[in-house]
């Protein structure tokens, strides 16, 4: 399925805001080293840190087939789209 640079700016922001409640998580919850997570804690973790590898690896994906399709190099595609995700609407 072919994406257009405004579906893998989507994809990516998705990614990045899993990803932003990973870090979340860690934070709120401490290493688990010093203080062992419960049970619910783990598995919203888990939960939580799954979804984001999924995104990140989707999103990789599409950028790479977006490339190969308009004949760009992936990494100028993947810097696009990433530059793109973090620029806000005005």
């Amino acid at each position: 399925m072919a994406h257009t640079v405004e579906e893998l700016v989507q994809m990516q922001r998705l990614a990045d805001e899993a990803h932003a409640r990973v870090e979340q998580l860690r934070d709120a919850y401490g290493p688990p080293t010093a203080t062992p997570w419960s049970e619910t804690q783990t598995d919203t973790y888990e939960t939580a840190w799954r979804a984001w590898r999924d995104l990140a690896r989707d999103v990789q994906a599409a950028v790479t087939e977006h490339a190969k399709a308009e004949g760009r190099p992936r990494n100028d595609v993947e810097e696009e789209v990433k530059r793109t995700a973090t620029t806000f609407d005005a």
